[in-house]
């Protein structure tokens, strides 16, 4: 079901799901948190179908915010708030409400968007593309107990990289982050595995990818190891190998689907390593809603380092051999652990 408001208010919203539920017969129970996503026009529609398939397994209200301030002062001046409420097929499993907000309203998102929150539920706001710099302050980012961001979408993705490491609060999170999860956990079975001692290590990737810059500075702060950057045509991350003294381990991905794990004195192992779509990497961040550890402890470590490359200028990645990520001085080279790899 589908009903259309124009010049409408946070309240006739309100009245219009109340409405909407009762005439296909479907109560608001059973959704599990308010998703607030914060992006433009152009980019609404990935962004709504990625949290629908995302809603199958964790049903919620999903509110999508499209500012349109206007250009001339006639247009910013005039405040007005349009919206699509959706409810039953049309909103997967939970129920979906779309605002474009007009003018001077753009400016004031979190009064509209706060009477439309689930009551005594968890909230998550997150924006597909070019997220504020420090989202914990953000007035829509401060309603969130996490905050998603992506910066493999901003024009400088290094650059937001090293805003998120800045500018870390509690709650927090990027997408960069949640598609290195399954590397992670690859390399922290590998070395379970192997117990020898690690004296370097080496990523490879495209230029211009956050997340193989997490996954070096993962692996230096984990490891207390020299790690090196290498740039290659991708797609994405493409390989990780880790110098031992009994000889190297590397897990190699040159397809962006299928991986080959090498270790000393085992036969190479074909494992499936594919890139997963926006909606996969969404639900796996609406799994938990605590304060993920590991990533603080990773864009803490990394703060100097980023912001020292986009400084020198090292954003670009234009060298194919990048800066290697220094170890941090007081951590012993000790193996990687399931257990940090947990999300």
């Amino acid at each position: 079901m589908k009903i259309d408001l124009t010049d409408t208010t946070s309240s006739r919203i309100n009245n219009a799901l109340i409405q909407a539920r009762r005439a296909i017969g479907t109560p608001a129970v059973g959704m599990v948190l308010t998703l607030v996503i914060v992006t433009d026009e152009g980019s609404a529609y990935d962004a709504l179908k990625a949290a629908g398939e995302a809603s199958r397994e964790h049903p919620s209200r999903i509110i999508v915010v499209i500012k349109r301030p206007g250009r001339s002062p006639r247009d910013r001046a005039l405040a007005r708030l349009d919206a699509e409420v959706l409810v039953g097929a049309e909103a997967g499993t939970g129920e979906t409400v779309v605002l474009r907000m007009h003018g001077e309203l753009a400016n004031h998102a979190e009064s509209v968007v706060l009477p439309l929150l689930l009551p005594d539920a968890p909230v998550v706001v997150w924006w597909p593309e070019n997220g504020p710099k420090n989202p914990a302050v953000d007035p829509l980012g401060s309603l969130g107990q996490r905050r998603i961001t992506d910066a493999a979408a901003a024009e400088d993705p290094v650059g937001a990289l090293a805003d998120r490491a800045a500018t870390y609060a509690p709650g927090d999170t990027d997408l960069a982050w949640t598609r290195i999860t399954p590397w992670r956990s690859m390399l922290a079975a590998a070395l379970d595995q192997r117990h020898s001692k690690i004296t370097s290590a080496g990523v490879e990737g495209e230029a211009y990818n956050p997340s193989t810059e997490l996954l070096a500075l993962w692996l230096a702060d984990r490891l207390g190891v020299e790690v090196s950057r290498k740039v290659t045509d991708g797609p994405g991350i493409t390989a990780v190998r880790l110098l031992t003294a009994d000889g190297d381990v590397c897990l190699d991905r040159p397809d962006g689907r299928l991986a080959v794990l090498e270790m000393p004195g085992q036969p190479d192992r074909h494992v499936a390593l594919k890139r997963r779509e926006t909606s996969e990497l969404l639900a796996e961040e609406l799994r938990r809603l605590d304060p993920d550890d590991i990533y603080r402890s990773t864009v803490a470590f990394g703060v100097k380092h980023l912001v020292d490359r986009v400084q020198g200028g090292g954003a670009k990645g234009g060298d194919k051999e990048g800066a290697p990520v220094a170890a941090k001085k007081a951590s012993p080279a000790t193996p990687v652990r399931k257990a940090e790899t947990a999300k």
